[in-house]
């Protein structure tokens, strides 16, 4: 899948088949019952430069698929194929010791500005650990070195020997910005990074991202449940749900004409930014709770809240497919070509006639 901005772009990560299965136990002794299929079978392509959004209800499995990236688990079948400056790797096959100079280029930033950083430490202490771990500066230069970070996301270099308790959220996850940047990586993995913060403090962060993107060339994996912020920052955008992709578009295509009735609901909650028509919105409510990863529905996982399910749905997966002539949309969903699915652009442009006519 190509994408608009970033067209000719190599591949920097390849997921393949990536399946994350955690054992289920019950009983007296512990004894394994089932799985909890928190990712299966997912595939999909990060080009370098990019920012491709993962997107989904809680529990669908995004931050899953992060954890697995870089490696905090390990996964159950799949690869991993990192494009590094040596070449390509499979970074589900690695062990502890071969993966520690893969972390140097593939950083996270965690949800939670508040449990993510050690109280027990200094600034200078949590963004400087990386560093002294992997022996990349010591004495003067690593103190020269985190000056340097906590400027380049906006904090005073004299915070460096202050704890965390002593900062805001917004500025916390600066600090973790400062920290994923210690390695000078080349791919970040954003988790949930802005959902901690206050709305007023949400756009600082994102600006700061995307300047950083600019101008270290980064690329983020995004995973994010807030579809206004994924369409401002993101590229592409991938939908989960329970474990599997159900869409995958470039960011315009999507939010402008969804193909899954799972994408159109939740195109359905972005925010309007005119508070005069917000009213007027028509807000699809989902009926039922999301499917039980240990043990989903047959056929479409989605079907028991699908108002377009038909009896196929029930009965047989549909496969993620081209749904565009261009190859660079894709929907598992049966009647995908035949559904006619509103997405948030379309809706503000109706809502925006309508208010026109009974002006």
């Amino acid at each position: 899948m190509a994408d608009t901005k970033h067209p000719h772009s190599q591949p920097l990560l390849e997921v393949r088949g990536l399946k994350m299965w955690f054992p289920r136990k019950s009983g007296l002794f512990g004894q394994q019952v089932n799985y909890v299929k928190a990712v299966d079978d997912v595939s999909f392509t990060l080009r370098q430069g990019e920012t491709l959004g993962l997107v989904g209800e809680s529990g669908c499995g995004k931050t899953t698929i992060g954890r697995c990236v870089v490696r905090i688990y390990e996964p159950t079948a799949g690869e991993i194929i990192y494009h590094s400056t040596s070449g390509p790797v499979d970074l589900a096959k690695l062990g502890r010791q071969d993966l520690r100079q893969y972390r140097q280029e593939i950083r996270m930033i965690f949800q939670d500005p508040y449990s993510s950083l050690n109280p027990r430490m200094t600034v200078f202490e949590i963004v400087s650990e990386v560093m002294r771990v992997n022996q990349l500066a010591s004495g003067s230069e690593l103190e020269d070195r985190v000056a340097t970070l906590l400027r380049r996301v906006g904090l005073r270099p004299e915070y460096m020997r202050r704890y965390p308790h002593a900062f805001s959220g917004g500025e916390r996850q600066r600090i973790g910005i400062a920290r994923a940047l210690a390695t000078n990586p080349r791919l970040i993995v954003a988790d949930e990074a802005i959902s901690a913060l206050d709305v007023s403090i949400r756009a600082q962060i994102l600006n700061l991202m995307e300047v950083l993107q600019a101008e270290l060339g980064l690329t983020y994996l995004f995973i994010a449940h807030d579809l206004s912020v994924i369409r401002h920052i993101c590229d592409r955008v991938n939908v989960m749900y329970v474990g599997k992709m159900v869409e995958s578009a470039e960011s315009t295509e999507l939010y402008a004409q969804p193909k899954h009735p799972y994408t159109e609901a939740l195109m359905s909650a972005v925010p309007i930014h005119n508070p005069r028509l917000r009213n007027k919105s028509r807000r699809i409510r989902l009926e039922g709770d999301v499917a039980d990863p240990a043990n989903p529905p047959s056929g479409c996982y989605f079907h028991p809240r699908c108002r377009h399910a038909q009896e196929r749905c029930t009965t047989e997966a549909p496969p993620l497919k081209q749904v565009s002539s261009a190859g660079e949309h894709v929907a598992a969903c049966h009647f995908a070509e035949q559904l006619d699915l509103r997405g948030a652009i379309a809706e503000e442009q109706h809502i925006h006639e309508i208010n026109e006519e009974t002006v």
